[in-house]
């Protein structure tokens, strides 16, 4: 959906820095001017907006003369190969990630130029071959451009890093939202912090006690830092570096954050001893086969509080994405007590 809100003119420039600022302004349309008596601009925006009704924008008018990535190879490339053009792709701050079908390799510097044709504002084009090992870190080849470090806007956030050495999920958008939205005057623990997914955006929006971001990975743990610091949040966060195993802090919890997928089950008992006795909330993700969709992460938080010595009342389940074919990125927020 090309998604658009109708603003009267004298609040239009406000609003639009405002929405660059947040992520929100879609950069790859015009805004329009429209008349119905009176004179307003239809600025194109890339997520709903506080305050405006959103709707489908008619008409767009883009920056450049393509719509998509066949418009520009079509009369370079033959119909088979067409067909298997990358439909999708990430841009993280002004790089573009792109995933590229092996059958057609030998096009991949082509396309990495066609890409930036119809993203003038990006300068470097890389290649996404999938991740590997325990710190999860991307495989990436460069395709075009020699910068890989970026700072990416995100719901009123900043985040720098370099798209060779640390992961940046767009897709788990809803999730990062849900929790900017929770978390007022309490003492959080962001297990597996990554470079502060989830950590920038609840010190920026809510208002946290104090939130201990924990990340093992050195990269995204530098990374991390300078969020914090890029965010303005150095009052409020504590970044450690280091296994969640050994320095998830005891009993101090309202909320504890499991946002990492893999192993994550291996590390449920220590965030629920992060949990104050009077009782808190875990966020506990795991990718899970379709067939045990929230069986599996259930009783596994029910295991794990057991040998603890703790209750447990399930609130929500979510389907964050699809991980991989059979299998599900999950999330289970529980009351532990």
């Amino acid at each position: 959906m090309k998604k658009t809100i109708k603003v009267p003119i004298k609040e239009a420039e406000k609003l639009r820095l405002k929405l660059l600022n947040n992520g929100k302004l879609d950069p790859q349309r015009k805004i329009k001017l429209i008349e119905e008596g009176e004179r307003f601009l239809e600025i194109p925006v890339t997520d709903d907006v506080k305050g405006f009704d959103t709707y489908e924008q008619k008409d767009a008018v883009y920056y450049n003369k393509w719509n998509s990535l066949k418009d520009i190879l079509k009369d370079s490339v033959k119909g088979s190969e067409l067909r298997l053009l990358p439909s999708g792709w990430h841009i993280i701050g002004d790089i573009i990630v792109i995933t590229i079908d092996p059958a057609i390799e030998h096009m991949k510097k082509k396309i990495a130029e066609a890409m930036l044709k119809m993203y003038p504002s990006c300068n470097t084009v890389v290649r996404d071959l999938g991740i590997k090992g325990q710190y999860r870190l991307p495989q990436r080849e460069i395709l075009t451009g020699n910068n890989t470090e970026t700072i990416n806007k995100e719901n009123g956030c900043l985040f720098k890093l370099d798209v060779t050495k640390v992961m940046f999920s767009k897709g788990n958008l809803h999730e990062k939202k849900l929790m900017s939205n929770i978390g007022d005057n309490e003492t959080i623990v962001d297990m597996f912090a990554g470079i502060g997914y989830f950590t920038i955006p609840m010190a920026v929006h809510t208002n946290p006690e104090k939130i201990i971001a924990i990340e093992l990975n050195p990269d995204s743990y530098e990374y991390l830092r300078e969020n914090i610091s890029l965010n303005h949040v150095e009052d409020i966060v504590e970044a450690l570096n280091g296994d969640c195993a050994q320095l998830t802090p005891e009993g101090i919890a309202d909320r504890v954050i499991m946002g990492y997928v893999g192993t994550t089950h291996h590390y449920l008992q220590y965030g629920i001893r992060s949990i104050k006795k009077s009782g808190g909330m875990l966020h506990y993700h795991e990718t899970t086969p379709e067939s045990l969709i929230f069986e599996r992460p259930v009783a596994r938080i029910k295991e794990a509080a057991r040998i603890e010595g703790r209750h447990i009342e399930v609130t929500e389940c979510r389907k964050v994405k699809k991980y991989s074919p059979g299998v599900w990125h999950v999330a289970v927020d529980t009351r532990i007590t």
